[in-house]
This record gives structure tokens, C-alpha cells and sequence, in this order.
């Protein structure tokens, strides 16, 4: 028997192994409601036996880890309707695009309006039965047998270099996939979604987390979509599109070639922006913007040689230097400064100093003590010569309220994503999401003395930001620069796993630790002696050629 401590305030004396679903009345709505439980602040199916004496917390799909399993579903009822309809072809999901991921066919043949409805109807008519979703562990060799009669070639191919004694598979009336996290435990908890056609694909949409209840209207990024399908292309031609590719290469000892390789591709990107800005002629600054852990400092300065080299002197202009102080500066709903507001920014004087830089004049620069919460002058002075060029980087860089009174000509923006183009097999993606937190766990620690759990614990309002002051604004951006490099997750696995498992299963932090340790756990081990001094990635790990 064990013992189970319910958020509720209950206690229940149950039998070990006893699953979820038994107990899922114990909380408001019951089992109808719920996406899962957090068990020891574990994210676990409905349907996961607990084996010992834990606390238990209900999963509602209004919450961030209830979204997650919502859409990990719908992709799983999505892929089981398309081996249904299309059993010769091989579905494979690429990255999310608004509240959507999108999905081709191997063949890259456009899929026809008729396809699309035939799919959309059939996962109508999974959502409407009901079906059950069962959970169940086989042998290594079972796995094997099992991908390669489903023609999940990236799958199959992912258990050379992982190698497990067993695996959990989920199963859906015949059909069957591995298990990368929980899902629900029965498919009619997945009635709102959409299917929508795009470029030579479609989009899978989902509702949000505030609104789990409804799909809201597509917001379209086209420029963020075609810098995604330039790298897919890309991994394409080098044969490198899934996890497994890049075990393979760390297997055969080949990543030193592959990082060789990622670097230059990703290096002629950041030419081509500088190439961009020379043939504007009248570019007199360039605003850098994206989400925390885009890389924005590194690649400024990897976009400053570029421009070096034809023939300007990059000047750089911090927008920290003009942070109103804390007099001035709002505070949110809780009571706290908004530091990330365009409001706690001095608009007005930074206005003013960009023109009278731009009209030849000599500006004095603002400084800003963070102790103190104070700006103050210490004499440091700019003037704007020929060939001379500003770069700015921050997160307000695209939206045009930052610099109203310039010029959109003297202007160019770009906007800066970590898009990684692999995926984990041909239907689970790696998401830019986790490969930005994880380089923000690494960087904390290594420079900011930050355990995984701050990092971790501050992240909600990371995104809640970048929701409201950063991806708002991507369309505005001239160029798109994609700053992921494909092995990098390999380098940073050996980094993050150590700070990650030092979450303990006490904390509320552990239920995303324990998930980024199991993303991590599906890639091979790179060291980093073979990272280039000026690569992004140092940033983060340390050991960079740039002073910062």
C-alpha cells in the first residue's frame, strides 16, 4: 500500500501501482477535465501507474504543462489518422508557426485541398469515437520491428545510438508511436483544432493555453517561415534532418566537419544580412532584436565584421544606456519595475541623440547604474564619421515607437530566432523554446551565478515579454537571421544535465528539469574543444574570442 498527499488536502491509502485515472475524481471536474497529474511535480499520463508514496496535483489543460500534453495528442491523433489514410507516406512535422506546427509529406508534393479535408475529417471522427489511448512497454527489439513496419525511418533510426533495454509506446487503435511525453488519456478531449493549408504543407492549429476552448486566427510570419524552410532545405541537402543524423556523425566521429560546416553556412547568412545593408546605401543604424537567448550580443558582433569588411566602422549604442530610472520607470501588475516595457526606456532623449548623430553633431551618451537604479553622464561621447554605421541591440529594436523620428530609410531591423531545423523523429520536433532555455540555464549558471532553478522559475515572464514586446513586431524586421547550429544541443547537453539534476523532486521547478533531462537524454554527448572561439554558442559556454 502507499500513501497519496492530494493538493486537495486529502490523504488517500492506496494499492502501489494504482494509475491515475482511478483517483482523477478526487479533484474538481474529474477525469473529464483533466490533461494529467503532477506526481512528485512530475508530468504523468492519466493512465502511469504511481509505484510509491507521492504528492499529487491535477493537470488542467489552462495550465502550461495541460497545453503541452493537449498538443503532443492532437499530434499523436494527427499521425495516426495520416498512416490510416496515407500508409506509403511518411508525415513529418517541421516548426511551429503561430499556435500551429507545420507538416509536410516526404515527398514535398503539395497536399491538395482533398487531402486535407479527408484528414481533418478523419481525426473528427477519432476525437468523436472516444477512442482510448493506451500505454505500453516493449523490448528493444519489438521497437525496432514495430518502426519499421510503420516506415518511421528517423525513429528507427534514432535506437542505434540510444539503445534502451525497453520503451513506452502509446497506441491508438492499431496504431502505434513512441512516447516522448504523457498523453491524454482518451481522444475526445481533443475536439478544438483546425487544419489549415499552407505553402505545399498545412498547419495543425491548437488552442492556447489561456483559451483552451478555441483555435484563435492565424497570425502568419513569412519571413520567420521562409528562413525555416531555407535551413530544412538546407539539413536536407547535408543529410542531416533528425537527432539520430547528428549521433550518428558523433558516433563516426565526424562532428568536427559538421561543425565546421554549420558554422559557414550560418556565417555566409549574416554576410548576406551585411551584404543587405550595404546595398540599402542609406542605412545610418541597424536595431537587432529577439527573445532571450537568441544570441543577440554575439551576433552583433559577428554582423559588425561583416560590415567591416565592407568598408564601414560599426559604432554600438546600448539601449541599456537609457533606462529611465527607477523614479520613472513603471512597475507591473504584481508591483515590480518593468524593466521591459518600452516605457522604462528615455524614447525621447534617445530620439534626440540619433538625430543629432546623424546630422554630424557630437552626442554625449548616457550611462545606467544598475545598483542604484540611476542614470548619469561620465563623459562618454560619440561623433559619427563617414563609413561610420550604429548597431543597437535590444529587445524593443523592431518596434518603430523606439525611434519615431527617424527615418525608416536610415533604418534596417533584424530580427534574430534560434530555429533549429531537426527533429527528433518524423513526428516530434525540437522545440526553440527548450533550446533557448537550456542555453539560458547554461549561461546563468556559467556567468550569473544562477542555479537551473532560478533560471527556470523566471522564464514564464521571460516569454510573457517576448509575447508582448518582441514577436508582436518579427514582420517589421528587413532580414531574419536564423543564430541555431544543429550540434549545438549536443555541446550544451554536456553543460545542462549536471544543473538540471540538482532540481530536486521538492522543488516546483523539478516537473521542467525532469523534461528538459529526458529531451536531453535523446542526444549524444559533444564536446566542445571543437566550437569556435567566435561561435554563438560560446555565448553561452564560455571561452569566446569577443569581449562582452
Amino acid at each position: 500500500m502507499i500513501t497519496l498527499t492530494l493538493s486537495t488536502g486529502k490523504t488517500l491509502t492506496v494499492e502501489a501501482d494504482t494509475k491515475g485515472i482511478q483517483i482523477a475524481d478526487e479533484f474538481d471536474g474529474g477525469e473529464a477535465t483533466l490533461a494529467g497529474l503532477l506526481v512528485n511535480n512530475q508530468v504523468k499520463a492519466l493512465t502511469s501507474p504511481i509505484p510509491f508514496d507521492a504528492t499529487v496535483e491535477p493537470i488542467y489543460f489552462n495550465e502550461p504543462e495541460g497545453s503541452n500534453i493537449y498538443r503532443r495528442s492532437l499530434c499523436f491523433i494527427l499521425a495516426a489518422a495520416a498512416a490510416k489514410l496515407h500508409p506509403d507516406r511518411r508525415l513529418i512535422v517541421g516548426h511551429s508557426l503561430g499556435y500551429g506546427y507545420y507538416y509536410v509529406f516526404e515527398s514535398d508534393t503539395p497536399v491538395t485541398t482533398t487531402e486535407l479535408s479527408a484528414l481533418e475529417k478523419e481525426m473528427r471522427a477519432i476525437v468523436a469515437a472516444d477512442k482510448p489511448i493506451e500505454r505500453e512497454v516493449i523490448s528493444y527489439a519489438q521497437a525496432k520491428e514495430l518502426l519499421e513496419k510503420n516506415n518511421q525511418t528517423e525513429t528507427r533510426k534514432h535506437l542505434d545510438y540510444v539503445n534502451p533495454e525497453k520503451l513506452l509506446i502509446n497506441t491508438l487503435d492499431g496504431y502505434s508511436d513512441m512516447n516522448i511525453g504523457p498523453l491524454v488519456n482518451r481522444t475526445g478531449k481533443l475536439a478544438t483544432f483546425a487544419i489549415l493549408p499552407y505553402d505545399t504543407g498545412f498547419l495543425l492549429q491548437f488552442p492556447t493555453t489561456q483559451k483552451p476552448d478555441e483555435v484563435p486566427p492565424f497570425e502568419d510570419h513569412p519571413k520567420i517561415f521562409q528562413i525555416y524552410k531555407k535551413y530544412k532545405a538546407w539539413g536536407k541537402q547535408i543529410n542531416v534532418t533528425s537527432v539520430a543524423a547528428v549521433n550518428e556523425l558523433v558516433a563516426k566521429r565526424k562532428m568536427n566537419d559538421f561543425i565546421d560546416i554549420t558554422e559557414t553556412f550560418q556565417a555566409q547568412n549574416f554576410a548576406e544580412t551585411a551584404l543587405q545593408i550595404h546595398k540599402r546605401g542609406d542605412v545610418r543604424v541597424v536595431l537587432i532584436a529577439g527573445p532571450s537567448s537568441s544570441g543577440k550580443t554575439t551576433s552583433a558582433k559577428k554582423l559588425s565584421l561583416h560590415l567591416q569588411a565592407l568598408g564601414y566602422t560599426p559604432r554600438v549604442i546600448s539601449l541599456d544606456n537609457y533606462y529611465v530610472g527607477r523614479d520613472r520607470n513603471p512597475k507591473d501588475e504584481n508591483g515590480n519595475y518593468d524593466y521591459e516595457c518600452l516605457e522604462a526606456l528615455d524614447v525621447e532623449l534617445l530620439n534626440k541623440n540619433l538625430i543629432d548623430l546623424f546630422d554630424g553633431k557630437e552626442v554625449e551618451i548616457p550611462s545606467y547604474d544598475f545598483d542604484l537604479g540611476q542614470p548619469y553622464f561620465n563623459g562618454n561621447t560619440m561623433r559619427l564619421h563617414k563609413n561610420d554605421i550604429l548597431i543597437m541591440e535590444g529587445i524593443h529594436g523592431l518596434n518603430d515607437r523606439l525611434t519615431p523620428l527617424i527615418k525608416n530609410d536610415y533604418k534596417f531591423k533584424v530580427y534574430l530566432s534560434a530555429l533549429t531545423q531537426l527533429n527528433i523523429d518524423d513526428h516530434n520536433r525540437v522545440s526553440t523554446r527548450d533550446n533557448r532555455l537550456i542555453r539560458r540555464i547554461v549561461r546563468d549558471s556559467k556567468f550569473r551565478g544562477k542555479s537551473a532553478a532560478a533560471t527556470i522559475d523566471m522564464w514564464a515572464n521571460v516569454q510573457k515579454g517576448e509575447r508582448l514586446h518582441i514577436f508582436p513586431f518579427q514582420n517589421n524586421a528587413d532580414a531574419v537571421l536564423n543564430t541555431a547550429l544543429d550540434y549545438e544541443l549536443s555541446v550544451l547537453k554536456v553543460y545542462a544535465e549536471p544543473l538540471l539534476r540538482c532540481v530536486s523532486p521538492e522543488q516546483k521547478q523539478y516537473t521542467e528539469a525532469s523534461r528538459l533531462l529526458q529531451f536531453l537524454a535523446l542526444f549524444s554527448p559533444m564536446p566542445s574543444d571543437y566550437v569556435p572561439t567566435q561561435s554563438i554558442i560560446r555565448e553561452f559556454i564560455g571561452g569566446s574570442s569577443f569581449h562582452y
